[in-house]
C-alpha cells in the first residue's frame, strides 16, 4: 500500500544525480517528487560518486518534495550497493528499472523503502499485478517499453494503450500509486499537454517529466481545474448519505470520496 503522498504526486522529474548544478536548482522547482538518477543518466565512471552524491542530495531534502533515488537495475554490478545505500539513506522511495518480476520487488520492498517500480518491458506489463503488490507505486517507462513491442518511436500511443491500462489496472488493484512516462519532445508544449491529459485519462496519477519546463504542464493537466473543484465542493456539501441526486444524477458514498480526492490533490 501506498501513504497518500504518492497518490497526490502529479510531476516527477528525473536528473542526473552526478550533477550538482541540477540538484541545486530542483530544489527552486514546483516537481511534486525528484528522482535522483543513478541509472541512464549516469556514465559507468561516474556511479559510485553519483551515488554518494544522491545520498548527501535527499539527507539536505528538497523542503516540501518528495525525494527519490533510481538505482541500476538487477544484474548490474552497481544494483545491490544501490539498494542498500538508498535503504540507508533519507530517500522517501527508492526507484528500480525494468522490474519484469515479482520476486524482484520483493527483494528491493524488503531493504525498507517503498518501492516505485518501473515496468518497461513486455515481460514487465504481464508480471505487473504480482509486481504491483509488492511496490508503493508502478511507474511506466515508456521509452524502453515502446522498443521493447517494436513500436516505431515516432508512432502515437495507440500500440501502447493495452499495456499502459494493464499498468493502471494493476497498481489500482494492489490499491497503489501509477504513474505515466515520459515526453521527450522538450519544445513541444501542446503535445506534452494533451499525452498529459490522455494519461489522467487512463487513469495515472501524474507523468514523470525530463525536463523544468515541463513541470508547469504536467501539474496543471493532473490537478483538478476550477469548475472540478467547485463541483466536488457543491457534491460534499450536498451529500446527506446513501444513494441520492445530485444535479441530475445519481450519487453514492464512492462519489464523495471522489470528490475529497479531487479536492487534496487540488490543495497539493
Amino acid at each position: 500500500m501506498t501513504s497518500p503522498p504518492l497518490r497526490l504526486c502529479r510531476s516527477l522529474l528525473f536528473l542526473p544525480a552526478s550533477n550538482p548544478r541540477a540538484i541545486a536548482k530542483a530544489r527552486t522547482l514546483e516537481a511534486d517528487m525528484i528522482i535522483l538518477d543513478l541509472e541512464d543518466a549516469v556514465k559507468a565512471e561516474e556511479k559510485e560518486a553519483a551515488r554518494v552524491a544522491a545520498v548527501e542530495a535527499v539527507r539536505e531534502g528538497f523542503g516540501a518534495r518528495l525525494a527519490a533515488i533510481r538505482v541500476n537495475a538487477a544484474g548490474t554490478i552497481w544494483h545491490e550497493q544501490d539498494v542498500a545505500a538508498v535503504a540507508g539513506s533519507a530517500a522517501h522511495c527508492i526507484v528500480v528499472p525494468k522490474v519484469e518480476e515479482a520476486a524482484q520487488a520483493q527483494k528491493v520492498a524488503a531493504a525498507g523503502k517503498p518501492l516505485v517500480a518501473m515496468i518497461e518491458t513486455a515481460s514487465g506489463v504481464l508480471a505487473a499485478a504480482a509486481v504491483a503488490q509488492a511496490s508503493a507505486a508502478l511507474l511506466v517507462g515508456t521509452n524502453d517499453l515502446r522498443a521493447d513491442l517494436g513500436i516505431p518511436a515516432a508512432a502515437g500511443r495507440e500500440g501502447l494503450a493495452l499495456s499502459l491500462q494493464s499498468i493502471v489496472l494493476a497498481a489500482r488493484a494492489a490499491g497503489g500509486a501509477v504513474f505515466d512516462g515520459v515526453y521527450n519532445r522538450l519544445e513541444d508544449d501542446a503535445g506534452l499537454a494533451a499525452e498529459c491529459r490522455e494519461g489522467r485519462a487512463f487513469g495515472f496519477d501524474g507523468k514523470s517529466v525530463i525536463h523544468p519546463n515541463q513541470i508547469v504542464t504536467a501539474n496543471r493537466v493532473f490537478s483538478p481545474d476550477e469548475e472540478e473543484v467547485a463541483a466536488a465542493e457543491r457534491l460534499i456539501a450536498a451529500a446527506r448519505g446513501g444513494a441520492e441526486r445530485f444535479e441530475g444524477r445519481m450519487i453514492e458514498a464512492m462519489h464523495v470520496a471522489e470528490a475529497e480526492a479531487a479536492l487534496a490533490k487540488a490543495r497539493r
